[in-house]
């Protein structure tokens, strides 16, 4: 028998038996669908990470000199915390000894930060994330200005009281209204916005629009930090190995001017997007080592119960089959035909199990802050694990129904 001739008797038999089909199909269709939304949200996640969070928090071939981690993941002893906060703070002269020190071309800002409430005319933006920074903090963090412009470094060495905005914090106080020139007030101190931030979009669901920038050395220094201090010295470099060789310079530097032994740990840390990759890559490779097993045993299922319709199949068409050999079919014609029904049930709910769950992925990156990537290889991975699957299971019924004796088959009621 013909292979297409073996494919349209196999697609005939499953279209008079609809409810057993359906049935047939459930098993390996939550598997693949399952593998499919799985593989899609874990590699959004993988490009999100990359791309928006450590990109964006962090910056490209940037770390942080600090006292201890911004971002830190997995649980923090008590012990830990207070170790980190006993730790010195960085202090403007530690800053200025790494900014002299460093033989790497990079560029510098020193940055503090704390929450406040921005206020302009009766409107009012609670809990903003007010920073105090240097002149090139702009370019250390890649932020593009959509109106206006950045404060210079002769502003920030003035102390001049002015502003630049988030995307949305410009739009809450100001509704759409020219912001440059506004005056907004912070701590009830006076500032005059001169800039507004290009929209930077969400970050698993919280905006990353609602913050302000002003000069370090501007009246707000007072409450951003106690005196002579910073929260972060920031540093970027043109490539990954200027950053590790800038991280070394400042490490020996810092290490040197606290008097450090060779044996003592590090007092302070340079956070990079390493950490929060490596963290999320710890968390992915659980999910892809889960996910076999995972998959598996819905497959297993879903073949069992394909290779119970099957045997079913065959006891119901024993006289069927029994005719056909009587009148000239071989084994292998009816080998092929058991084999190919089972091997398209199974693809059958593959392909179905790929739809779902590509429209599952979707639908959970449209309405949670969850991204969701389809792979393609997870695709043709689905589908190949649904035909394997109907192979496997029915080898034994069709060789089961290719091994009947045409008379004793005839005989059958």
């Amino acid at each position: 028998m013909p292979f297409f001739e073996a494919v349209r008797l196999a697609i005939q038999t499953l279209r008079s038996q609809k409810l057993k089909s359906a049935f047939s199909v459930v098993g390996v269709f939550i598997g693949v669908m399952f593998l499919i939304a799985v593989v899609s949200i874990v590699q959004g996640m993988n490009r999100y990470m990359t791309d928006k969070f450590a990109g964006t928090l962090l910056g490209v071939n940037t770390f942080r000199l600090r006292q201890y981690p911004d971002n830190h993941f997995g649980d923090v002893t008590d012990s830990t915390w207070r170790s980190w906060v006993r730790r010195p703070r960085i202090t403007y002269e530690d800053a200025e000894a790494v900014t002299r020190g460093l033989s790497v071309p990079v560029t510098l800002a020193w940055e503090s930060s704390t929450r406040a409430t921005v206020t302009a005319g009766r409107k009012q933006a609670k809990d903003i994330n007010l920073t105090g920074a240097t002149a090139d903090y702009f370019e250390v963090r890649s932020l593009q200005i959509d109106q206006g412009r950045a404060f210079t470094a002769q502003e920030d060495q003035n102390g001049v009281p002015v502003i630049v905005l988030g995307y949305d914090l410009a739009e809450k106080l100001l509704e759409g209204q020219d912001a440059i020139g506004r005056e907004v007030r912070i701590f009830d101190l006076p500032y005059r916005v001169i800039g507004v931030v290009e929209r930077q979009g969400n970050l698993l669901g919280l905006s990353l629009d609602k913050f302000a920038v002003a000069p370090a050395s501007s009246p707000l220094k007072r409450w951003v930090n106690p005196p002579r201090v910073i929260d972060a010295l920031a540093v970027k470099a043109a490539s990954q190995d200027d950053m590790r060789e800038a991280m070394a310079q400042a490490e020996a530097i810092l290490r040197s001017r606290r008097h450090l032994r060779p044996s003592d740990a590090d007092n302070f840390v340079m956070e990079t997007a390493d950490e929060v990759l490596d963290f999320w890559g710890k968390i992915s490779r659980v999910l892809f080592l889960a996910l076999p097993g995972l998959v598996a045993i819905s497959l297993v299922v879903g073949g069992i119960v394909i290779m119970n319709i099957m045997l079913m199949a065959v006891a119901e068409r024993t006289r069927e089959i029994g005719l056909r050999k009587s009148l000239g079919a071989r084994r292998a014609d009816i080998l092929r035909q058991f084999l190919v029904e089972a091997t398209a049930l199974s693809t059958i709910g593959a392909v179905i199990g790929v739809v779902t769950g590509i429209a599952l992925a979707s639908l959970i990156s449209a309405v949670t802050p969850l991204p969701a990537s389809v792979a393609p290889w997870s695709v043709v991975l689905g589908v190949a694990l649904g035909a394997g699957v109907g192979v496997a299971a029915g080898v034994y019924p069709a060789s089961r129904a290719a091994r009947l004796d045409p008379i004793t088959a005839l005989r059958q009621e």
